[in-house]
């Protein structure tokens, strides 16, 4: 693994978090991983950018998880079709107001969301100053494909930095951990509400993306609805 960027706030290594261990000596996992659906964007199918590493099974994610502890606070992205990932203690939804995804184009209804799972102890609503509300978190934004100022970042499923400081909001105190970092959602947040991260990111071209978008300083002020 090599240190791929750095600043206050976030460290960011490029390379297969399986082989690594540093990142496990954060306090919280939030992030979004390759959870089996063999995933392809439509928009850019045949480009580079068409698929997610990984994403044949859930082989990749459940390693994760195993080296992480079942016992320890994470949120993990999924989606209903894949089984969750041992330990899930409640599930979140999130909803994409106004989209709706491909899936069986038969069907009357097009997915529009997408499942969290939330996974061991140390959650403690009172320690984070925020209320309690329902397991349904509404964005509009950040939707696949070419859809959203989000995938400005050329990230085929890129998550609203909204919706990711919201959950951070919520979690347990201490450094956020993100092995699968994708457009860089989860560390950009984290260092918005001045916490450490440190993130790792198989792919070099990811990699670019989200150093380019923390040396820019960037912020997202996109709202929850």
């Amino acid at each position: 693994m090599s240190l791929y960027y750095e600043d206050e706030y976030v460290q960011l290594h490029h390379g297969d978090c399986r082989g690594v261990r540093g990142w496990t000596l954060a306090d919280v996992l939030v992030t979004d991983p390759p959870y089996g659906m063999a995933f392809q964007s439509n928009q850019r199918k045949g480009s580079k950018l068409a698929r997610i590493e990984g994403d044949r099974d859930t082989q990749v994610r459940d390693a994760v998880v195993s080296l992480w502890g079942a016992d320890r606070p994470a949120l993990l992205f999924g989606r209903w079709s894949v089984a969750a990932p041992v330990g899930e203690r409640q599930r979140i939804i999130w909803h994409k107001s106004g989209t709706s995804g491909m899936g069986d184009l038969a069907i009357p209804w097009g997915p529009s969301h997408e499942d969290i799972h939330l996974l061991g102890r140390g959650w403690d609503v009172s320690a984070t100053g925020q209320k309690r509300m329902g397991s349904v978190i509404v964005t509009s934004g950040a939707v696949g494909g070419a859809h959203g100022a989000e995938n400005a970042t050329g990230h085929p499923t890129p998550k609203p930095v909204a919706l990711m400081e919201h959950l951070i909001e919520r979690c347990p105190p201490g450094v956020i951990a993100d092995p699968f970092a994708g457009s860089g959602a989860t560390l950009i947040a984290a260092r918005n509400l001045g916490r450490r991260a440190i993130g790792v990111e198989v792919e070099e071209k990811y990699c670019e993306i989200i150093a380019r978008r923390l040396s820019q300083q960037a912020f997202d002020f996109s709202d929850l609805m």
